[in-house]
């Protein structure tokens, strides 16, 4: 069973941190991230992030700052309108800005899906489970989701290694940001038994 139009999803809610400013409020925090809604202010922080080529590599590749601003546009409406959407993410241990993570609806599959990235400094730390298990439990738990998925490309081993490793089971090829795309899949009942065990 899928979750309702992403339109309805959250129908009225929005995030308290919006309500105050949002720049620099949290709107989760796990045990070594904290994550605040994108604002315009981080556009170029994202732009300079997207310029990596190995981090851009699934993503579509290297984007024009044009993209960037479109996309940018669409994270800060998701929070506006349906009180979920991409995140900064800030690393505990160095204080240091390492990506963006968060909960957003996916047009292609008529869900919401569960997305991360991360800085290549900090690649290898466990930061992406982390993350995708922080954005699940607050999903499920905090916002009223009964599922999530997630997509990747099917050569980005780390990220399908992510979402397996945060309790996600492979369900089918999907076509999604222009590409071919694995696609994984939880329900809050499998998710929170899992935390249980």
């Amino acid at each position: 069973m899928g979750v309702p139009p992403t339109r309805e999803l959250t129908a009225g809610r929005r995030l308290d941190s919006r309500r105050d400013g949002g720049a620099t409020k949290k709107m989760i925090e796990t045990e070594r991230l904290k994550m605040r809604p994108i604002t315009w202010e981080d556009l170029d922080w994202l732009f300079e992030l997207r310029q990596d080529p190995d981090v851009s590599r699934y993503l579509g590749g290297v984007p024009t700052r044009e993209k960037l601003e479109t996309r940018t546009r669409f994270h800060i409406n998701c929070h506006e309108t349906l009180g979920i959407g991409m995140c900064i993410m800030t690393y505990k241990p160095d204080g240091k800005t390492v990506g963006f993570s968060g909960l957003q609806p996916l047009e292609a599959a008529g869900e919401v899906e569960v997305g991360y990235s991360i800085d290549k400094e900090h690649w290898g730390l466990g930061i992406g489970t982390e993350a995708c298990r922080g954005w699940l439990d607050y999903g499920f738990n905090k916002h009223g989701l009964e599922r999530i998925i997630a997509v990747c490309d099917p050569n980005n081993y780390g990220s399908y290694h992510i979402m397996e490793k945060s309790g996600m089971k492979y369900e089918k090829h999907i076509f999604a940001y222009e590409s071919d795309c694995l696609m994984y899949g939880i329900s809050k009942s499998e998710f929170n038994a899992l935390q249980k065990s």
